[in-house]
């Protein structure tokens, strides 16, 4: 790629030889454990790779599991120093599959798990409104909203004031003030519409209220300890906020209506986006719907642990049951009236479909989340897989998405899905 379309795209310089900014982590993939053919391992890490030739992403990282094994976890380009606008004498930090990530609105899935979790200890009922549990949340019409509404993103409340300042969304009390003040768009939950920072704040304002402890020191004993992670907290703690890798506004600059659409979802055009997400007071605070940070495997280790019905090696996590609440559809497609775009969700998660869906085509017994932009997290219990790629670029629309697409069809077909007695998840 010329150094004049560089600039045009917004892209990063990539090394003709990729071996040389490409990491696996030494004898961690084990595809033949389970059948997987050295050709589809080298067929998926081709089209991680023509991603990654885009420019759009300075790094990525890869963990792929299939009948619990791991059998693709790697990364490739780094974590700083080659973003677009980088000094081209910059120093590169070579990227690591141990490198932690934000993982953005893919944190959603997990805060909603979270909520989920609270219902099979007999905390809480979905069906309740949110009122019942936090009063002040009532004004202003909000008094029936329930938590199941909220949860499948027809709570009401999808998008915050115009003009909010970025310093809120680092302030809990002043968030909370806020979200009990809004006006909301809708009280019947008929209509979808994305609540990108919204939601999450109210499901920790819940959580908190009914457990009478941090929603922090929740996910650490419920979920982050059973499972084992390294990372995986809601930001980093000031000493570790330098092992993650800034995220870069990359690609052609987003136009009307892709520009109206992101403004009105997160309350700014992407360089003011960038500029936010690469504040340490971002990075460092507690952000439910946005802000969870951890490696790639990190993440499929918790998909991997719902596709096991809520177990993980040898620890009851939660129950089967309350997996399929998490995963149970909420309705049938619609127009999103934040995003403009298709959607379907249970109580907390993206949902795939037949016969195309948003992870692949053939896909209705597959769940998870994408997080900003091109962070893509999920399982498909019909093909007994979990896929979490992660990157530091945030591109609109551009360039990359053939390549994006490309990846996820890709998986789809290495991965065929198998009849619905295969798997106890499968068949919803």
């Amino acid at each position: 790629m010329s150094q004049l379309v560089r600039r045009a795209l917004h892209t990063s310089a990539i090394p003709q030889d990729l071996s040389r900014v490409t990491w696996c982590a030494t004898g961690s993939e084990n595809p033949g454990a389970v059948g997987v053919s050295e050709q589809s391992v080298a067929a998926v890490w081709r089209a991680v790779e023509r991603l990654y030739r885009t420019g759009v992403h300075p790094g990525i990282q890869l963990s792929i599991r299939h009948r619990g094994e791991q059998i693709l976890h790697r990364a490739i380009g780094h974590a700083s120093g080659n973003g677009p606008d980088d000094p081209p004498d910059a120093p590169g930090t070579p990227l690591t599959t141990d490198t932690p990530f934000c993982y953005f609105s893919a944190s959603k899935a997990v805060t909603a798990f979270l909520i989920h979790l609270l219902v099979e200890q007999g905390l809480i009922d979905l069906s309740e409104p949110i009122a019942y549990y936090c009063p002040e949340f009532a004004a202003r019409g909000k008094h029936a909203i329930t938590l199941h509404q909220m949860l499948a993103h027809r709570g009401g409340i999808p998008l915050l004031p115009k003009h909010t300042p970025s310093e809120v969304l680092w302030d809990a009390e002043d968030m909370w003030r806020l979200l009990c003040a809004a006006q909301p768009v809708d009280v019947e939950g008929s209509r979808v519409a994305y609540h990108a920072l919204t939601g999450g704040f109210v499901m920790q304002r819940v959580l908190e209220q009914v457990t009478g402890g941090s929603i922090e020191a929740f996910l650490d004993t419920h979920l982050r300890q059973p499972l084992g992670m390294r990372w995986f907290t809601y930001g980093l703690p000031a000493e570790h906020l330098s092992q993650l890798p800034p995220s870069y506004a990359t690609g052609p600059r987003p136009r009307f209506p892709v520009s109206w659409i992101l403004r009105r979802a997160l309350g700014g055009d992407i360089t003011t986006i960038e500029r936010v997400v690469n504040n340490p007071r971002f990075q460092a605070a507690v952000i439910p719907s946005g802000n969870l940070c951890g490696t790639a495997e990190e993440m499929g280790r918790f998909y991997q642990m719902l596709l096991n019905g809520g177990h993980w090696q040898g620890t009851r996590v939660c129950s089967e049951a309350t997996v399929r609440r998490l995963i149970r559809p909420c309705g049938s497609w619609q127009i999103d009236r934040t995003t403009a775009l298709p959607v379907r969700f249970s109580a907390g998660m993206m949902l795939g479909g037949n016969p195309l869906g948003v992870w692949g085509p053939h896909s209705g017994a597959a769940f998870g989340h994408a997080g900003l932009i091109n962070k893509l997290c999920w399982a498909d219990a019909a093909r007994d897989i979990s896929v979490t790629l992660l990157n530091s670029g945030l591109p609109i629309v551009g360039h990359h998405l053939p390549a994006l697409v490309r990846f996820v069809y890709t998986v789809a077909r290495e991965f065929p899905a198998v009849p619905d007695h295969r798997h106890p998840l499968a068949a919803d």
